[in-house]
């Protein structure tokens, strides 16, 4: 059951990765119901699907077959006889499709209602099944801690721990999930996975757009909640964790939780030297201009709200002591990219060092969109007769000939839910201690006016004051659209 499910996530994202799953055969005996409040026919939805596929997907054989087994219903989130309706509907259709009692309520939708739906589905009878239920919710989980808390009781009440499904889309990307591989199947990487051989880590997260439509969202939330709360402290988790015991979903969320508490917590005035800001002004983007944020739609004039964060997190533990991991993340800069840098130290005497040259650092760089591969980083001799030492890169293309392309991040994780695999998903306790990290900052910045705003142009790499806070510890930003892995 999709709760939301005439929304744009639905239409862009839900219905073609589903039907993904059916064409490969892995997605067999099921039936969809789609819950909106809009009033609209089985054969009106199933149109709705059938172009939604044939949009944003790639349309093959038995689209048709497919979209028949969509079914639509009107709902009001807050009225009892409409989730008994429901439940009537659900039952049927239990029947003729055989689905042994299992059910998933997928909420896709405002994240004001998801403590209401839950309470609605377990007062109304809908999570009294013979099978399997699951509850799959996107972000946010909250607006900060207590509301996570609320939050979290409220869905408590009617689904336990193993059976909630936290979706952050990041960890359905492929080159995320390849981390754990790059680390821990590899002799030549773990062995130097620590403050011994490592200087500093770079996560970065840019974006092009700005805020578009999502004004009224993003005011209320601003990039830390919006993306570092999650997608940016997931990244550096599965960077940091020990290896688990088994790749099992308890050991490796286990592992993930220990770096959670590790982190060294950022209060009061030391937020100004770790932290960095910023909010977007007028700029090009595309040989075209854009507006500032403060233009935008929805947006206060004055807004003190941030559309790009820079930070240097700490882990005091005895593998990463000593190592910064600097995270940025922003709206309307120069390139669409992620990317993690992982640097190396120099080594203790360079006996290639030139004057007029220097030996750059190894470098192993994980790209994880637009494009999704790794590039390492080495020295080696040039040509001729002489000793220089010159960079070479080392790449690897997931779109490339060794590689298969990737399912889209949503297509996996939904087929996780249907397998019931939590691994890729964030459960409370990752929840509880990122925003518990997050609140200190966001607690400083919403009672300091930040009199800079705007304080970098659109279609640049962030303010100025980003660039200095690695500069304070000898550092600098490495730039994301240097490696180019499409050539591989």
């Amino acid at each position: 059951m999709i709760f939301g499910a005439t929304g744009d996530l639905a239409n862009r994202k839900l219905f073609p990765s589903l039907y993904n799953l059916y064409a490969k055969g892995q997605l067999d005996k099921f039936a969809v119901v789609g819950v909106a409040r809009r009033s609209l026919t089985n054969e009106e939805f199933q149109l709705r699907v059938k172009e939604s596929v044939t949009e944003h997907g790639e349309a093959a054989a038995n689209l048709d077959e497919f979209v028949s087994k969509f079914y639509y219903h009107s709902h009001d989130v807050t009225d009892s006889s409409s989730y008994i309706a429901l439940g009537k509907l659900a039952e049927e259709l239990d029947e003729n499709y055989r689905l042994d009692g299992n059910r998933i309520f997928y909420l896709a939708m405002a994240p004001e209602f998801f403590g209401t739906i839950a309470e609605h589905l377990k007062k109304d009878k809908l999570t009294n099944v013979t099978g399997f239920k699951r509850l799959v919710i996107e972000k946010p989980f909250g607006h900060d801690l207590e509301s996570a808390k609320v939050l979290n009781k409220q869905i408590r009440t009617a689904f336990s721990e193993d059976e909630i499904y936290r979706i952050d889309h990041y960890l359905g990307k492929e080159m995320v999930q390849n981390i754990e591989v790059i680390r821990f199947a590899n002799a030549m990487f773990e062995p130097l996975w620590n403050n011994r051989y490592i200087s500093n880590i770079q996560v970065t997260s840019s974006e092009t757009l700005g805020v578009e439509e999502r004004g009224r969202y993003y005011e209320k939330s601003g990039a830390l909640r919006d993306m570092v709360q999650n997608h940016m402290l997931q990244m550096v988790s599965l960077l940091a964790m020990e290896p688990p015991i088994k790749l099992t979903t308890d050991e490796i969320r286990s592992e993930k939780v220990r770096v959670f508490r590790a982190l060294r917590p950022i209060i009061g005035e030391e937020v100004n030297d770790y932290f960095v800001r910023g909010q977007y002004g007028q700029g090009s983007m595309n040989e075209k201009e854009v507006p500032a944020y403060r233009q935008e739609e929805m947006v206060d004039p004055d807004s003190n709200t941030e559309t790009f964060v820079a930070g240097k997190l700490m882990i005091d533990n005895f593998r990463w002591a000593g190592v910064p991991f600097y995270i940025r993340t922003g709206k309307r800069m120069k390139a669409k990219s992620t990317k993690i840098v992982i640097q190396f130290k120099d080594i203790p005497m360079d006996l290639y060092y030139q004057r007029e040259q220097t030996v750059n650092p190894n470098l192993l760089v994980i790209h994880i969109q637009p494009e999704e591969g790794i590039t390492l980083h080495l020295n080696a001799k040039k040509s001729g007769q002489g000793t220089e030492a010159t960079p070479v890169k080392l790449n690897y293309a997931n779109k490339g000939i060794d590689g298969l392309n990737t399912p889209e991040a949503y297509e996996k994780l939904l087929y996780d839910s249907l397998r019931g695999d939590a691994t890729n998903f964030t459960h409370w306790d990752e929840v509880a201690l990122s925003w518990s990290f997050v609140d200190n900052i966001s607690a400083v910045w919403e009672n300091t006016n930040e009199h800079s705003f705007p304080n970098y142009e659109s279609g640049s790499m962030g303010p100025e004051a980003a660039d200095k806070l690695l500069k304070n510890d000898g550092f600098f930003w490495w730039p994301v659209t240097e490696i180019d892995v499409d050539n591989c």
